[in-house]
């Protein structure tokens, strides 16, 4: 039964609306004994004063409470020097024995609705620990003194124990909350504190943002182009220094001018020949054209004339790519010619790496290497003078005709595949290695470096036929520009860089201003133009 009437205890202990019978006796109650006056006893929170007969006001203010509770007093009298108080609320914390002098000093009364009752923040308080620790320790307190420890028995110790180390959160009542003796243990692989910035001592570093600018989702200008061929492999579309764009429709080539819109007709061969692929020299005045039949042509565009014929292929001649005076040219048989084009015997070299055709050919920004891409699937690298691959690639699963060079790190090659492997790869070419590679989902016909901007754009077919922006080095999607509804055959790139004009399988060609540069940057390059030495002298430290 013993513990039961512990429970009891407990309970009765814990309620917080329930009446103290237990504890040490508040000052002003001792005082008050004291001085010769019954026992007074607290009553709830609001701490009513029960008096005996002999002195009892009418109304008294609880130790704790700002309250007023009105009571009556039939034995307190009259006070010395003063005249009856019937009702009078006490000022002051205390209890006025009888023939105590009252103070002078008049306190105003508060009104009962205008009460100034201190409440405690209780958010930060642990209640039920705190009312169990104060039981505790006065039961301990006033157990000493009359003795009532020696009658606990061994079972409600335990219990009390127990009870102690669950409020405590499995702690020894004497162990302390904080501690500094041994040092905070290591947080564990991979936490990350996200609240840390509430314990730093200076201000945050926020990361800058980073400047976006505006990429127009619809084309600048749509141009119609009927009979353009709809064939994955042939390079139907280049655009000069000049400013003149050639576009092969057919058996024809056609210049429009950027400058003027208007659109001259350059060429006709005679049927069953048809155009394969066209490559303006860097100067931009001769037009290299490949032809089905296996032959190159060159044509001066400011005259409309043919300037030189050079054969050499057993099959059509499917692009060609020009480092200074020699033309490269890639055939379907897998072969690649060199062609000086300054001499009588234009042949000077044959490149055997691939056995299907050769459907992508770049030389770099320096002239130093030549890249390849055939349907193969293979990648082969050449250094200039050398007819043995520098590298050779196989990690592409579809046939490679999107191959570009990075025009500030001439030793940075992006391939892309076909329908089958659709995907963009990014290759240094002084190790040999792929240092990036992205899943596009769509086939990959053609590719583009920024020379404003580090990025890059790329070609797609099936199945979104979409131009797509990517950031260097991260290839993170910038931007897709939608709008054919045909396969993206090729992309050209304008000579001031900001215009990428596409050619698709729905006879369009549409012009994209996705890299536009700024009014204080146009002025710098028209600068640079105007004035080359002066610029360059000013690069140089």
């Amino acid at each position: 039964m013993s513990h039961l009437q512990f429970d009891a205890n407990l309970r009765e202990a814990l309620r917080m609306d329930g009446e103290l019978t237990r504890g040490p006796l508040p000052r002003w109650q001792r005082k008050a004994q004291e001085q010769g006056i019954n026992t007074l006893t607290v009553n709830n929170e609001n701490s009513v004063l029960n008096v005996s007969d002999a002195c009892s006001p009418r109304s008294a203010k609880t130790p704790h409470s700002g309250s007023f509770i009105d009571g009556k007093s039939p034995g307190w009298g009259k006070s010395p020097g003063r005249g009856k108080s019937p009702g009078r609320a006490i000022p002051k914390l205390s209890v006025r024995a009888p023939g105590q002098k009252t103070p002078s000093r008049k306190t105003p009364t508060t009104p009962r609705n205008q009460q100034d009752r201190f409440i405690p923040n209780r958010s930060t308080t642990d209640l039920e620990r705190s009312h169990h620790l104060l039981v505790t320790s006065m039961e301990a307190s006033g157990g000493e003194k009359s003795g009532e420890n020696d009658d606990l028995s061994l079972q409600q110790r335990e219990y009390q124990e127990k009870m102690s180390e669950n409020l405590n959160d499995g702690q020894v009542t004497q162990t302390r909350i904080l501690s500094f003796k041994s040092k905070a243990p290591q947080a564990k692989e991979g936490y990350v504190n996200s609240h840390k910035v509430l314990y730093s001592a200076g201000k945050p570093v926020l990361p800058k943002a980073t400047s976006t600018r505006h990429i127009p989702s619809v084309p600048e200008k749509v141009l119609d182009a009927p009979e353009l061929a709809n064939d994955y492999y042939l390079h139907l579309l280049d655009w000069s220094m000049n400013n003149r764009l050639a576009v092969a429709l057919g058996s024809s080539v056609y210049i429009w001018n950027a400058g003027d819109g208007s659109i001259t007709a350059l060429a006709q061969l005679e049927h069953p020949d048809y155009i394969c692929s066209l490559s303006w020299i860097k100067e931009g005045n001769v037009l290299a054209m490949g032809i089905s039949s296996g032959v190159t042509q060159l044509w001066d565009a400011a005259q409309q004339k043919l300037v030189r014929t050079m054969a050499g292929h057993q099959d059509r001649v499917t692009t060609l790519s020009w480092n200074s005076y020699i033309l490269s040219s890639g055939s379907r048989s897998g072969q690649i010619f060199h062609h000086d084009v300054r001499v009588a015997n234009h042949h000077v070299a044959t490149l055997s790496g691939h056995v299907q055709d050769v459907c992508g050919l770049k030389w770099s920004p320096d002239g130093r290497l030549l890249g390849s891409g055939g349907n193969d699937n293979q990648v082969n690298i050449w250094e200039k003078g050398s007819t043995t691959p520098l590298h050779t690639f196989t990690e592409h699963q579809a046939a490679v005709k999107a191959v570009a060079w990075c025009p500030w790190q001439n030793n940075m090659l992006a391939t892309g595949g076909g329908t089958s492997d659709r995907t963009i790869r990014l290759w240094n070419c002084t190790t040999g290695t792929c240092i990036k590679d992205v899943t596009t989902n769509s086939q990959v016909s053609s590719i583009l470096w920024s020379s404003h901007y580090r990025e890059l754009i790329s070609g797609h077919g099936y199945s979104n036929n979409q131009l797509t922006i990517w950031k260097y080095p991260t290839m993170a999607k910038v931007a897709d520009l939608s709008g054919h509804t045909g396969r993206v055959l090729e992309l050209c790139l304008s000579p001031d860089g900001q215009m990428v004009v596409s050619a698709a399988a729905d006879e369009t060609i549409r012009m994209w201003k996705c890299w536009a540069v700024d009014k204080k940057d146009k002025k710098q390059i028209e600068a640079s133009k105007n004035h080359p030495i002066s610029v360059l002298a000013r690069t140089i430290r």
